[in-house]
């Protein structure tokens, strides 16, 4: 047995230069530690933003309960059993979902799932329609499963939805794989989300204006009061780039009339944004 102190075999001077070691080696040693090591990158330039927030985002889907990014049951769209055909298309279009529960006497006997798509051939004919004989079948989770093992689930199974069921086995709310999905990579809008008209005019605190290079020239001269003619073009971008005469780099600057446009914004192909001051005579 050993026991000089200055040797480098006993178990708890391993576990001190362990420490030692780790401490220099400059690896991340927790989840913090990580994200904090993956913004240097990003503030480095060796991540995009984009890049780093989906990184984020899946290492937050690993903290996630199903419970905690579910619809919640009172805003589930669900149809009866006994709904009749007209009913149902009517809810399908309604709410322009792809995907429904379909329950029996009461909320939590979930019976299956109804596809919009599977409608189709319905329509013009409620002839023979049976419901329960289009149900595909529904898969029910419960509330405390981890969003990334829900994930898997998904990718496997090749199932976009899942019913959330409680403790006492009712419905508490739903889940499909888009919930999931925008944890990571953000927001996912279709085709029946609202879409919210880009603001393409803001007006500074100074009184001087940025202007995206794709707003229309009327719309232009009903913000800020000019008369610009829109006959020979159509946006600011493609006035003002004429007015140059070449495609101007970030920085440089041009009037016309009693408004100066600086190009704020610029890539190798077109104008992006203008700052906008107008002179007015003194």
């Amino acid at each position: 047995m050993n026991d000089d102190p200055g040797s480098t075999g006993g178990p708890a001077h391993r576990t001190w230069w362990d420490r030692l070691g780790h401490m220099f080696s400059g690896e991340p040693r927790n989840r913090n530690e990580l994200l904090e090591e993956l913004r240097t990158a990003h503030a480095n330039g060796l991540l995009s933003a984009d890049t780093l927030t989906m990184v984020e985002g899946a290492i937050k889907v690993t903290e996630l309960n199903v419970d905690d990014v579910m619809v919640p049951r009172a805003q589930i769209v669900m149809l009866a059993v006994e709904a009749s055909l007209p009913d149902i298309l009517a809810a399908a279009v309604e709410s322009g979902h792809s995907r429904f529960p379909v329950h029996g006497e009461d909320k939590d006997e979930i019976l299956g799932i109804l596809l919009a798509k599977d409608l189709l051939k319905f329509f013009g004919t409620a002839e023979h329609f049976d419901i329960r004989a289009i149900l595909r079948p529904a898969v029910l989770i419960p509330e405390s499963m981890r969003l990334n093992v829900l994930l898997a689930e998904f990718r496997l199974s090749r199932n976009h939805m899942a019913l959330v069921v409680d403790e006492y086995g009712g419905v508490a709310g739903l889940i499909t794989i888009e919930d999931v999905l925008e944890q990571i990579v953000g927001e996912i809008d279709d085709e029946h989300d609202d879409e919210e008209e880009p603001e393409l005019v803001h007006e500074q605190p100074g009184g001087d204006w940025l202007v995206s290079a794709l707003t229309p020239i009327a719309d232009f001269n009903e913000r800020l009061g000019a008369d610009f003619p829109d006959e020979e073009y159509d946006t600011v971008g493609g006035m003002v780039t004429s007015e140059f005469g070449h495609l101007p780099d970030v920085g440089e600057e041009t009037a016309i009339g009693t408004y100066l446009f600086q190009v704020t914004a610029a890539d190798d192909r077109r104008v992006q944004q203008f700052r906008v001051v107008r002179h007015t005579d003194s």
